[in-house]
């Protein structure tokens, strides 16, 4: 019986770990879909969400029957219910990069980017798609210090949020308000799987410490 259940908390762990495999690559594919109008690397992002999901619902499955079934204490108890909470953020990450890629479909065969905000958005996907990946890292490793580490990786992802409103606001946009909207959500969307990701990082911090990092990263906004 102990040897099942311990091998179930490995599976929430590796879990964990495929998740966020998963949802790094739909991130990084999402943006390559945006910026060269990739309608086959959209088509990819937005199928392969459902494998996501599928692993979400699995790990929620695995979870509730170890509460249940084997009443788990201390570090045990912790590692389910962070686990919980992660794969609820990485699962959001995925939605996110989702977003992103049909966006990129609905304007096929445009390009969504204009060339002047082409840095600032491949920027943004490049720092959104680390951030992705480390948390992977993060969670196989608890590496507290690598954990802190996403939090300056966040502030990147809302410096560029910040300079691509300032891009759009500036008065020399001139792509229209369709292909504004477009660009304010897709910053948002960025924004926002960043978000999650930090999340997954204060998570690991509680599973290590039995602290929070910070509680108010908890309230954010699905």
């Amino acid at each position: 019986m102990r040897d099942s259940y311990h091998e179930q908390l490995a599976e929430v762990g590796d879990g964990l770990i495929e998740m966020s495999r998963l949802v790094g690559s739909a991130v990084s594919k999402a943006t390559t879909a945006l910026l060269d109008a990739d309608l086959t690397e959209a088509e990819a992002v937005i199928v392969g969400d459902q494998a996501v999901n599928d692993l979400y619902h699995q790990l929620d499955d695995v979870a509730v029957q170890l509460l249940a079934r084997q009443q788990p204490v201390a570090t045990d108890l912790r590692a389910i219910v962070t686990g919980l909470r992660m794969s609820s953020d990485l699962e959001r990450v995925g939605d996110y990069a989702v977003h992103i890629a049909k966006v990129a479909r609905r304007r096929h065969p445009a390009t969504v980017v204009p060339v002047e905000l082409r840095a600032t958005v491949l920027e943004m996907g490049q720092a959104a798609t680390r951030i992705a990946i480390k948390a992977g890292t993060v969670i196989a490793t608890r590496d507290l210090t690598l954990a802190a580490q996403l939090l300056a990786d966040d502030d990147t992802i809302d410096d560029l949020h910040a300079q691509l409103f300032s891009q759009l606001l500036s008065g020399n946009f001139e792509h229209g308000v369709e292909a504004a909207i477009d660009l304010a959500l897709i910053g948002r969307y960025y924004e926002r799987l960043a978000d999650h990701a930090v999340s997954v990082s204060h998570a690991v911090t509680y599973l290590v410490t039995g602290q929070h990092s910070d509680p108010e990263s908890y309230a954010a906004d699905a």
